[in-house]
């Protein structure tokens, strides 16, 4: 079997783009895989197509030789958009390999220690803050919205949630001053006024739910250590699953952890086991958070094989598609120290069309694929369909 082509897909998907790749050979298998990057789209993709000239002609199926050509090609730049075209390739011929053994990938990686995968409600809030018109729910206007969603949250069956700083309004927002805003937000510091706010915000989300559901706050790069600590610290009554938060140094995170009696999620922005042991070293986070489509699926189990010997839990991090969700599924059935995973609800309404077979959830559960391969191939048509501008940056397509 051999590579014959590679063809690259940019997808609007309401407020944030999402990248595919797929892999062609001559036995007529094509393998898919989702490497979606908010913010340089186009750059993740075209370094797709400039590892074109180590792929085309090989063998798809030695999928180490292949990530290995990869990495080589590209050792001094790692990391970044380049570790995540190297995903997006390498989830493409997992997925190959698979097709042709007639297995799901998770029986390439010792089978499944699982059939179902507790997952929560992510984004909860934020994105009706962004687009509700374009998702087709109210907006929020006000903390009575707020209650009413987290109502709707265990009303759907969902035992977690997460959230971000959401304002509600007219119009709502969400303070994201980490990836962009106005004057002052390159600081990272927490006011005072904003503490009370993400206490009320909180509290409201946990008042709704109720006692036992888990409640999630993500505070991605937006703030330094010190206000980190203050806002996990105020955190501490409302009994949180976790706080996360996004940061490079160890010991600055491992100074947040030992500050707070929050849990502390951390790694979503790390790559390979060069990214993630110095934070495990400091005991840095006490949930590992691990993108799949940024690091690959081999290189994810890795990941989680060393966190578990580390006594963690991983949480796969999945704010994609459905086929982000299938890879994040097919982790989660192979590893033994799963906390929980990720999945966006609220979502763009034609997210189903985009794959032949959307994952199953029931009572707050995805249910573990059993077809070949990742259990669903891309709708080219449809990712053609919804094509991402080159050149747009994302953020809110309404003010609902």
């Amino acid at each position: 079997m051999k590579i014959t082509g590679i063809e690259t897909f940019v997808v609007d998907a309401g407020w944030r783009p999402w990248q595919f790749v797929a892999v062609r050979t001559d036995a007529g298998i094509t393998g898919y895989g989702e490497c979606s990057d908010g913010r340089n789209p186009y750059g993740v993709v075209s370094t797709v197509h400039d590892f074109e000239a180590v792929l085309l002609g090989q063998d798809p199926r030695p999928v180490e030789m292949r990530y290995w050509d990869l990495y080589r090609a590209s050792r001094q730049s790692p990391g970044g958009i380049a570790a995540k075209a190297i995903a997006g390739v390498e989830l493409a011929l997992w997925d190959i390999k698979a097709k042709a053994l007639g297995v799901p990938v998770y029986e390439l990686f010792g089978g499944p220690v699982r059939e179902r995968q507790l997952v929560y409600w992510s984004h909860c809030g934020t994105s009706r803050a962004r687009s509700a018109s374009l998702i087709g729910v109210p907006p929020l206007r006000s903390m009575d919205d707020i209650a009413r969603l987290g109502e709707e949250v265990v009303r759907r069956g969902f035992r977690a949630l997460k959230t971000n700083i959401v304002y509600p309004g007219d119009p709502a927002h969400v303070h994201f001053g980490g990836f962009g805003g106005g004057p002052g937000t390159t600081d990272q510091n927490v006011t005072t006024e904003m503490l009370e706010h993400i206490v009320t915000l909180l509290g409201t989300f946990r008042r709704a739910v109720g006692p036992h559901v888990g409640i999630a706050l993500d505070l991605n790069f937006n703030f330094k250590p010190e206000a980190a600590r203050r806002i996990c610290r105020a955190l501490e009554p409302l009994n949180m699953m976790w706080v996360e938060i996004d940061m490079y140094d160890a010991q600055a995170l491992r100074q947040i952890k030992d500050g707070t009696s929050v849990t502390i999620c951390s790694g979503e922005n790390l790559y390979g086991l060069r990214g993630y042991r110095p934070h495990f070293e400091a005991r840095a986070m006490d949930v590992v958070m691990i993108d799949v489509p940024w690091n690959g699926f081999a290189q994810s189990k890795k990941i989680a094989d060393l966190a578990e010997s580390y006594e963690l839990n991983v949480a796969p991090h999945n704010y994609y598609s459905h086929l982000s969700t299938l890879h994040s599924a097919h982790l989660c059935a192979c590893v033994p120290n799963v906390r929980i995973m990720e999945i966006d609800i609220d979502d763009v309404p034609w997210k189903d069309e985009l794959v032949d077979q959307p994952p199953t959830i029931e009572h707050g559960e995805v249910l573990i694929p059993r077809r070949p391969g990742w259990g669903a191939n891309l709708n080219e048509d449809v990712a053609r369909k919804h094509r991402w501008e080159r050149g747009r940056p994302p953020g809110y397509t309404d003010r609902s």
